[in-house]
C-alpha cells in the first residue's frame, strides 16, 4: 500500500487532486487507532496527516484550543488537562476495545464522533467543535466555523465533519471549546437492581434537579468481566451508577438529597472523587468488553435508542442471544456483546432495534464480518437520499474514504 505523508494543506490538496485524475480512492488516516471500524475498503494509496500534529493555538481563558488533526489526543488532553480543563464531551478512548495502542487523533475523535457519559449534560463531539480548516474531495480548501461559539451564518459546515468518518473532507485543522473541570464529583451506587428497575431509577435521577451528569447501569455479568474502576465493586450484583460534579459542596449537597429522593430502588452508596473518576473512564471506555478480556472476541454493537426504551430492549437482546449489554445515558445508550455469529446477529439486532425506534453500529468485529454486514444502521430512503446530497457536494468521485459507511459504495 502507498502511504502519503503530508506536510500541510497543501499537500493534502495535493493529494486529493492527483487521486481523483486517477480515480484512486484514498484511506484517510491520523496513527490508525480505529482503522477496524466500518467497512472495509477497497484502496492501496493511504493519506497519513500524522505530521499535522501541532497545537496551533491555546487560549484558556477564552475556551478554546485550536490544534491540527493529527495531534494525538492524549498531548491535547494533557496540556488542558494542565489548566485544569477538559473536553466536556468525555471523548471515547477506543484502544481497550479495539485492542490498539492510545494513539487516537483529534481528527480521528472528531471523525468518530464518540462521546462519553457527559453527553447528557453537555452534548456530544458536533456541540464542541467551533471550527474546522478541511480539504473537499474536489481537492479545494476550505474552512467552516470560527473561533467563538455564536460565529455562524447559514449552514454550519463543520459540524456535517463530526461522525462523518471522513468521508466527508479531510480535517487538516480544528478549533474545539474547551471546559473548567469540576472541583469535585461523586457517584451515587445502588445494588441489585434489574434492568428494567435501573432504567426507572436513572430515568429519576437524569429527571431531578439535581444536575447529574452520568447514569449508567452494569447488569452483574459485565462487572464480572471488568477490569480498572470496576473491580471494586465484585460480581455478585448489578449497579446503577449516578455521577454529580461541580462544587465540593453542591456535590455533597446533591448527593445527600438525590439519595433520599431514590429510596425506593434502595440504599445508595457514595464513590468519591478519584475513585469515582476511575469508574467513569470505564465505563466511557467500554472496559468490560475489551478485547483483552473475557468478551473480547465477540462482536460489540453500540446501540442508541430512546431511554425509555434502553431497560426493555437491552433485556430483549440479552434474551434473545445470549449476549451481554452494558446501558449509559440513562439507557439512551446501550453496548452489546453478542455471541460470535458470521453475521454478527445483525438481522434479529435491527429488527429489535428498529423496533424500538434506535440505531445500531457494530463498532467491533473481523474483517470477514464487517465484509458481510452493514456496520452502520441502514437509513430510510428519504434520509439515505439526502445524507447522498450532502456527501455528493463535498466528495461527488467517492475518494475519501470509499465505502467505509455503506456497502453499495464501491463506485
Amino acid at each position: 500500500m502507498d502511504t502519503l505523508k503530508v506536510r500541510d494543506a497543501a499537500d493534502v490538496e495535493q493529494v486529493v487532486r492527483s487521486a481523483i485524475a486517477s480515480k484512486q480512492p484514498l484511506e484517510i488516516i491520523g496513527h490508525g487507532s480505529k482503522r477496524q471500524v466500518g467497512q472495509p475498503m477497497a484502496t492501496n494509496a493511504l493519506l497519513d496527516l500524522s505530521a499535522l500534529n501541532a497545537v496551533t493555538s491555546y487560549e484558556p481563558n477564552e475556551l478554546i484550543v485550536t490544534v491540527q488533526a493529527g495531534a494525538p489526543i492524549a498531548d491535547v488532553l494533557s496540556l488542558i488537562d494542565s489548566k485544569n480543563q477538559q473536553f466536556a464531551f468525555e471523548p471515547m478512548n477506543t484502544a481497550a476495545l479495539l485492542g490498539t495502542p492510545e494513539i487516537g487523533t483529534i481528527g480521528g475523535m472528531i471523525g468518530a464522533g464518540l462521546a462519553g457519559p457527559r453527553r447528557i449534560k453537555a452534548g456530544g463531539v458536533r456541540d464542541h467543535l467551533l471550527g474546522a480548516h478541511a480539504v473537499s474531495g474536489f481537492g479545494d480548501s476550505f474552512k467552516a466555523g470560527g473561533k467563538v461559539v455564536k460565529n455562524v451564518t447559514g449552514y454550519d459546515l463543520c459540524k456535517l465533519l463530526a461522525g462523518s468518518w471522513g468521508t466527508l473532507a479531510v480535517m487538516t485543522e480544528v478549533t474545539l471549546k474547551v471546559m473548567p473541570r469540576p472541583e469535585s464529583e461523586c457517584t451515587l451506587v445502588l445494588r441489585g437492581l434489574d434492568d428494567l428497575t435501573a432504567n426507572r431509577a436513572m430515568t429519576a435521577a437524569l429527571g431531578s434537579p439535581f444536575d447529574v451528569s452520568g447514569a449508567a447501569h452494569l447488569p452483574d455479568s459485565a462487572l464480572r468481566a471488568s477490569a480498572d474502576g470496576l473491580t471494586s465493586f465484585g460480581s455478585q450484583q448489578a449497579v446503577t451508577l449516578l455521577r454529580l460534579e461541580g462544587i465540593a459542596a453542591s456535590v455533597a449537597h446533591r448527593a445527600a438529597v438525590l439519595g433520599k429522593a431514590l429510596a425506593q430502588f434502595g440504599t445508595a452508596e457514595t464513590v468519591d472523587d478519584a475513585a469515582s473518576a476511575a469508574i467513569w473512564v470505564s465505563v466511557r471506555d467500554v472496559r468490560p468488553f475489551a478485547a483483552d478480556g473475557i468478551f473480547g472476541a465477540r462482536p460489540v454493537w453500540r446501540i442508541v435508542c430512546p431511554p425509555a426504551a434502553g431497560g426493555a430492549l437491552g433485556q430483549q437482546l440479552s434474551r434473545d442471544t445470549g449476549g451481554e449489554v452494558i446501558y449509559d445515558w440513562g439507557g439512551g445508550l446501550i453496548w452489546a456483546a453478542l455471541p460470535s455469529r458470521p453475521d454478527a446477529l445483525a438481522a434479529l439486532l435491527r429488527q429489535r432495534v428498529n423496533a424500538a425506534g434506535g440505531h445500531a453500529t457494530l463498532l467491533r468485529a473481523p474483517e470477514e464480518v464487517r465484509r458481510n454486514v452493514d456496520v452502520f444502521h441502514p437509513q430510510q430512503a428519504g434520509l439515505a437520499a439526502l445524507g447522498e446530497r450532502v456527501r455528493h457536494s463535498f466528495d461527488p468521485k467517492r475518494i475519501l474514504n470509499r465505502g467505509r459507511m455503506r456497502r453499495d459504495s464501491s463506485t
